[in-house]
């Protein structure tokens, strides 16, 4: 196998207690290839003591508050909702592009309408 000297004697490891009688029960074999664990690679279970959510978690806190860092804003509490209340005006229209493609998009239901139009007089 293409695995490092390390993983093959983990497996062989694996092998050799499966075939033990008083470490049947944990089916060491059929799993050798994951070095005798039968589930994901990471732990998803809560019986585990970290799943996949509580680091995810503690990662958007901490880019959180590095961002309130940068920008000088204050640290947040538990009971803290912070109110971004700056609005300014972006427009109102299309913008130049906008404007081709609705043209575009008028033109060929224009079209369909005379088609089918064409079509039911037929």
């Amino acid at each position: 196998m293409p695995v490092t000297h390390h993983a093959r004697r983990m497996i062989r490891t694996c092998w050799d207690l499966g075939g033990r009688p008083e470490f049947k029960a944990l089916r060491l074999r059929p799993w050798a290839h994951m070095l005798g664990f039968r589930g994901h690679f990471s732990s998803k279970s809560r019986a585990y003591s970290l799943n996949l959510t509580d680091p995810r978690n503690a990662r958007a806190a901490h880019r959180a508050a590095e961002a309130r860092e940068r920008h000088g804003l204050p640290a947040l509490g538990d009971a803290t909702t912070l109110v971004l209340g700056h609005w300014r005006f972006a427009g109102i229209g299309y913008t130049p592009g906008e404007a081709i493609m609705a043209e575009h998009i008028r033109q060929r239901v224009q079209t369909a309408c005379k088609i089918a139009a064409e079509q039911a007089d037929e």
